[in-house]
């Protein structure tokens, strides 16, 4: 149940009229992860040291990769424009989710609901495109070695990063737009941590079924071809190095192994959050914080701890920065 202050908060803001005794909403209520004021402070805590560990781990990459002459090739130019990505992934919803946590009344205005619909929107498929980039990547450096600086110059590696961040902002901004013109006349309550588009449309003063499954379908087209193309390029690497020798197959397949993972962890929450909503307030509630939380946080500990060339830059840059007497 929701806590008696912020139910008696929800009244007031429901029983704003005007002249035609209609209701604007123009703030709503987040009813979080847990009510439990113990389980909040466990929350808070626990959150806000992921947060830490999310924002210092990619900017860590985005230092590395920046600085170091080593890793100035196509791969890690994506690699570090993934982790740039993961930031603002994680900061759309997590700070908000962390400060509500020593709230009693989790309020979050109308402007404020919206700009985190658009910007999970915007930011999730940017980031699918991305992904794909990244697979394309891998394809042409293990099916096609000899072009592959040719193909992958920093102009096209540019201009497929630009790529991914239009279509992105193409797909909130389509969002927002049908969402913010929706009549909003109460009730104001969201049984979650942050405005997500499916639990926002629901709260519309009409038929939203239609709407709804409008909305998945747009979700499920770019998640979906997204996710075949991402199917095709790795089938294709996969053939590629079984017919390579040990030695090239071993390192591309521990490459591929860790792309592979980072799709398996951003698109399976996505899937099951937009494209085949299995409609579980708590597992929907895993899978928005598994989004949200554990993606960015995976990502760059699954591209540094299997990475050699990464962390030789990171000792590289501790001993430059320590200076040249630090033994490893």
């Amino acid at each position: 149940m929701i806590h008696a202050t912020q139910k008696g908060y929800f009244e007031d803001t429901v029983n704003k009229m005007d002249g035609d005794n209609q209701t604007v909403v123009s703030e709503f209520i987040l009813w979080g992860l847990a009510h439990s004021k113990n389980t909040q402070v466990l929350l808070f805590v626990i959150f806000l040291i992921l947060y830490l560990f999310i924002m210092s781990g990619n900017i860590v990459i985005l230092i590395l990769i920046s600085t170091d002459p080593h890793l100035h090739s196509p791969m890690y130019f994506l690699l570090a424009n993934l982790s740039f990505t993961d930031m603002w992934l994680s900061s759309n919803t997590t700070p908000k989710m962390i400060t509500d946590f020593l709230k009693v009344n989790k309020i979050i205005s109308f402007a404020g609901c919206m700009c985190q619909v658009f910007f999970s929107h915007c930011i999730a498929a940017g980031e699918m495109v991305l992904l794909v980039v990244m697979a394309y990547d891998r394809y042409v450096a293990i099916c096609k070695p000899l072009h592959y600086f040719t193909i992958m110059n920093l102009k096209r590696c540019t201009g497929l990063v630009l790529t991914s961040w239009t279509i992105g902002f193409i797909h909130g901004f389509i969002y927002i737009v049908v969402i913010v013109h929706l009549p909003f006349c109460g009730p104001n309550e969201i049984d979650s941590f942050f405005c997500d588009m499916p639990l926002v449309i629901k709260l519309a003063c009409m038929d939203y079924h239609y709407l709804n499954n409008l909305m998945n379908a747009d979700c499920g087209l770019v998640a979906i071809t997204c996710f075949i193309l991402l199917l095709i390029s790795y089938t294709y690497i996969l053939i590629t190095v079984c017919q390579s020798s040990k030695a090239g197959a071993s390192k591309a397949l521990s490459t591929c192994t860790a792309h592979i993972t980072v799709v398996m962890i951003f698109f399976v929450p996505c899937i099951f959050i937009y494209v085949w909503p299995l409609n579980i307030t708590w597992l929907d509630k895993f899978f928005a914080v598994f989004y949200s939380i554990f993606t960015p946080l995976l990502n760059p500990a699954i591209y540094t701890l299997r990475n050699k060339e990464i962390k030789n830059a990171m000792k590289r840059f501790i001993s430059n920065f320590l200076g040249p007497k630090v033994n490893f």
